[in-house]
């Protein structure tokens, strides 16, 4: 017969662990709601960390419009983002293969991309793209005049497709955008195609002293954040929360800190 003392520490202990287990279960309420609903409590964030003002490097923190959004849509869902830097290539091939969840990298939400992967509602409308040379060119005014010439742009973008399509004679593909402003600079390319906004923001921070934007701007897709076509449920999560944060004036907030004041 079990003696009193072991019924009492058995009862003890047997206490100890549904306590314990009960408080495993509570925790962060968001989060563990976030996991039954099909949302994790940790979304992993991939992007292409050269494109000012979307996402860039300062200050050895990654920064930028993109980053800002995305955590704000993320706290919105109950989540927390964990962020990874990679090239821009990599990445729809990293979400398809469930390395990430979410790609926030400025992406032009195009039919041929929307084959692979799915697309949030756009979070950016004013995109496109324009050219930009040494200010002391004076034989490229315009897309046509792309024609015959050596033309950069990053690999992976939907700017390769703009420049071929404008019968460049060689299209050179670059990892990253300063690498496209460097190469002009040093006169080993005639001109850089690149996202209209993206392209401002380095003329605007000095690269104008010897470079220039040419052209009318050609328009783009919407940028809109990518997601595997099987995460359904998290597609509409983020589409609730950005349509949240956009009726709060949240979105607006973050969208005057990197452009200044939204056109109504």
């Amino acid at each position: 017969m079990m003696g009193t003392k072991l019924k009492i520490a058995l009862a003890m202990g047997a206490m100890a662990a549904t306590l314990l287990a009960a408080g495993c279960g509570g925790g962060d309420k968001k989060a563990a709601s976030s996991a039954a609903g099909g949302i994790p409590p940790v979304i992993r964030v991939g992007s292409e960390t050269t494109y000012p003002p979307f996402e860039f490097t300062e200050n050895d923190k990654y920064v930028g419009f993109d980053l800002d959004l995305t955590d704000a849509i993320i706290k919105k869902m109950g989540s927390k983002m964990e962020f990874k830097s990679m090239g821009f290539d990599a990445l729809i091939p990293a979400v398809q293969a469930g390395q990430i969840d979410i790609v926030a990298a400025a992406m032009n939400a195009t039919p041929e991309r929307a084959k692979t992967v799915a697309f949030s509602d756009p979070y950016y409308t004013d995109a496109g793209y324009t050219i930009i040379v040494k200010k002391d060119n004076t034989s490229i005014k315009d897309w046509a005049d792309l024609a015959g010439k050596k033309v950069g742009a990053q690999v992976g973008t939907d700017q390769v497709n703009v420049a071929k399509e404008a019968k460049a004679a060689e299209v050179k593909q670059l990892d990253t955008n300063s690498q496209g402003f460097m190469e002009l600079q040093a006169g080993t390319l005639d001109a850089f195609v690149i996202d209209k906004p993206v392209g401002l923001y380095y003329l605007h921070k000095g690269a104008d002293k010897d470079l220039k934007a040419v052209g009318s701007p050609k328009a783009g897709e919407p940028l809109a954040l990518a997601m595997n076509k099987d995460k359904k449920e998290l597609v509409a999560a983020v589409n609730k929360a950005l349509k949240d944060l956009k009726a709060d004036g949240t979105y607006d907030k973050i969208y005057a800190k990197w452009f200044g004041e939204k056109k109504k």
